[in-house]
């Protein structure tokens, strides 16, 4: 539409991060003439469909960017039609049309709005943002979700607020619950608890009394001793990914 005219270049960004578009387009073109000859096969149709349902999705996915920025007003036009945030589009619609499902979909969607309309995250975050969706499964961002709603959490907590009930501690659950609590550890995602000093250092922990007699088990998967927390990656990521518009609106 015409209230759109003046986001032709990022419209156009998004369009060049999906490479089936133009295939589909060249397709689309070539059927109303076999259509016209009855020639049509029925593979053709069935790809055209298939790739039809995924540009409706793609068309709601732009309408809804447009008119966030839109409503951003015309002191960020300048940092809307940067070379820098297009690049963003373009890196972001790539990860969109490979994701596998609608909730990553909607992280790339909030993301690419919120840093059209501030200033406050980095670029290189952006893109780091856009690897971890990428990188992450649905399961991991449960996780995540439970620590921004209740910092401090143990992994007895999260385990119940995400599936509830109790498993073997060597079943097949167990051992996916310590892969996604390590993944999201190692990639600076969470942590576990640390005290800060009013500059921000953290302290050492205090060494732990040892036990007058050893346990005969291992360190549980669900322990409920040890608090995890996002770190500050993490929070800036559920700020950008898992928020709408985000409250600090460059100037």
């Amino acid at each position: 539409g015409r209230e759109s005219g003046k986001y032709a270049r990022v419209l156009l960004a998004a369009l060049s991060g999906i490479p089936w578009i133009g295939s589909f387009l060249g397709a689309a073109g070539t059927l109303s003439a076999e259509i016209e000859n009855e020639q049509l096969a029925e593979l053709h149709r069935l790809w055209l469909l298939e790739h039809g349902e995924k540009l409706k999705r793609l068309s709601g996915t732009l309408a809804s960017i447009v008119s966030r920025l839109e409503s951003f007003g015309e002191e960020l036009q300048d940092r809307i039609q940067s070379d820098e945030y297009l690049s963003l589009v373009r890196r972001a619609f790539r990860s969109w049309d490979q994701a596998e499902t609608e909730e990553k979909r909607e992280f790339i969607r909030r993301l690419l709005e919120n840093a059209g309309g501030t200033k406050l995250c980095p670029d290189d975050l952006v893109r780091l943002f856009i690897s971890w969706i990428d990188l992450y499964h649905e399961s991991h961002f449960s996780v995540v979700r439970v620590l921004h709603q209740q910092p401090g959490a143990t992994r007895a907590r999260i385990w119940q607020e995400i599936h509830g009930g109790h498993v073997r501690e060597d079943s097949a659950e167990a051992d996916l619950f310590k892969l996604l609590m390590r993944d999201l550890s190692t990639g600076s995602v969470i942590r576990q608890h640390r005290d800060t000093t009013p500059y921000g250092e953290y302290m050492r922990k205090g060494r732990a009394a040892s036990p007058t007699r050893a346990s005969g088990t291992m360190k549980s998967a669900f322990d409920d001793q040890e608090e995890y927390e996002l770190t500050e990656l993490g929070r800036q990521f559920v700020h950008y990914t898992m928020s709408e518009l985000v409250s600090q609106i460059a100037t």
